[in-house]
């Protein structure tokens, strides 16, 4: 699905990254933790083509970036994130909001087809916020906010998901009813990828994580054996217990 191999990227004569591999199988969904300036993002925007490494290969669904239409290839990613969001009108009603995912617009400037319109209504609804499909954006909570960015991401039926941090900023209720929207991906046909540096959002959909620091990989592989004490420390620099409830890692922080 995704393959990053040998990566580096360097900008202003700083190294974001360097000697990344990773390898995201079909069936797979992997969390990218790490702190604030690990390099994260930066990994996002090279699996979408919206920068290219200084060194290495970034092959996805089977594409070589620099030997392919890599707007072609967007064509069968959904992106969820901030800087993406703030490119949306406030001002447009929610429905036309999620109507424009199913052509990558940012906003409509010709009639749209009737089926798109109740195709965006039903993905409203499968996020529960179908009652809200007539408001304006502008108007919503940060959750809801989120939630229809879900819905937009989804109008194209994507195979993969990148998700940057999309729980950024929610009170603890507007972040559980979100997680519980991102778990039922799991009954999807849909690779996902999601970016946080919060280890409580690790739900049980994610099989795999990818732990990252000064931009190299700690370690990256199934969720159990990557996660524990030892790698966190190295990622974050804070001493901590785990502990696995309902297949989500929760920490304690430890004394210094």
């Amino acid at each position: 699905m995704i393959q990053l191999k040998d990566i580096a990227y360097i900008r202003d004569n700083r190294n974001i990254l360097q000697d990344v591999n990773l390898h995201i199988k079909e069936g797979e969904h992997w969390v990218i933790l790490g702190k604030n300036g690990s390099g994260k993002t930066t990994l996002l925007e090279l699996m979408n083509g919206y920068e290219f490494p200084t060194a290495g290969k970034v092959q996805v669904l089977g594409n070589l970036y620099g030997q392919c239409d890599v707007r072609e290839v967007r064509k069968s990613i959904g992106y969820i994130s901030q800087s993406l969001f703030e490119k949306m009108n406030l001002a447009d009603p929610v429905w036309e909001i999620v109507a424009t995912g199913e052509y990558a617009f940012l906003r409509f400037y010709q009639d749209i087809p009737e089926e798109v319109i109740e195709k965006a209504v039903r993905m409203l609804e499968s996020v529960r916020l179908g009652h809200l499909k007539d408001q304006l954006l502008g108007t919503l909570s940060q959750g809801e906010r989120k939630k229809v960015m879900l819905a937009r991401a989804l109008m194209m039926n994507p195979t993969i998901l990148i998700m940057d941090e999309p729980a950024s900023g929610l009170d603890l209720y507007e972040r559980e009813r979100l997680l519980l929207d991102i778990n039922e991906l799991s009954k999807q046909q849909i690779t996902v990828v999601y970016v946080t540096h919060h280890i409580e959002e690790i739900i049980p959909l994610f099989t795999h994580v990818a732990l990252i620091d000064e931009g190299k990989l700690i370690a990256a592989g199934p969720k159990h054996e990557v996660l524990h004490a030892e790698n966190l420390y190295k990622a974050f620099d804070v001493r901590v217990e785990l502990e696995w409830f309902q297949e989500r890692p929760w920490i304690k922080v430890l004394p210094e």
